[in-house]
């Protein structure tokens, strides 16, 4: 299975120009590290790179109360899953925030196999999930794009698509 989130960047951009960026990292906060850990891990076929427990003036001051962070990088992708002191109070959850991450598949059939994944996992009653509902059904639109929709453990929303055009092009 790909999962072609990170952009590459070849070269600075030339004078005059737009600048050019990839995505580094999707930082994902959780109240429960070791099982977002395990998930992402399991999920998106990845590795626990690096954990950190001491944080920079800086990410003190943008994260408060963080306490721990732990990199998993899976397919290219780097997701920064961190955790917050039990006294720290998260913002309502009318705040505004991404609605949802889209990851691009290269076939039809690997949206199934993602689907499936996460089924597995789910049944598999290793993981706490805030939200235990299904992925929706992959859904096929009038130019052939398929897509469908999950939550993680935490109630993030992801969407996977197949576009079959960007696929030939490639």
């Amino acid at each position: 299975m790909s999962l072609p989130v990170s952009l590459p960047v070849d070269e600075p951009a030339a004078p005059g120009t737009d600048p050019r960026a990839a995505l580094h990292h999707l930082a994902v906060e959780t109240a429960d590290l070791d099982n977002c850990v395990a998930w992402y891990t399991e999920f998106f076929g990845g590795t626990a790179a690096w954990t950190l427990d001491s944080f920079s003036d800086l990410t003190r001051a943008r994260l408060p109360g963080i306490t721990r962070l732990t990199e998993v990088v899976a397919a290219g992708t780097r997701f920064h899953v961190f955790t917050r002191a039990a006294d720290y109070t998260p913002p309502r959850p009318d705040t505004f925030q991404f609605q949802h991450v889209c990851i691009a598949v290269a076939t039809a059939e690997e949206l199934r196999d993602w689907r499936e994944r996460w089924e597995r996992l789910h049944t598999s009653g290793r993981f706490a999930f805030v939200r235990p509902e299904p992925p929706t059904e992959i859904v096929v639109d009038a130019d052939g794009v398929s897509s469908f929709y999950l939550y993680d453990v935490n109630g993030l929303e992801y969407e996977f698509t197949h576009v079959p055009a960007e696929a030939e092009g490639r």
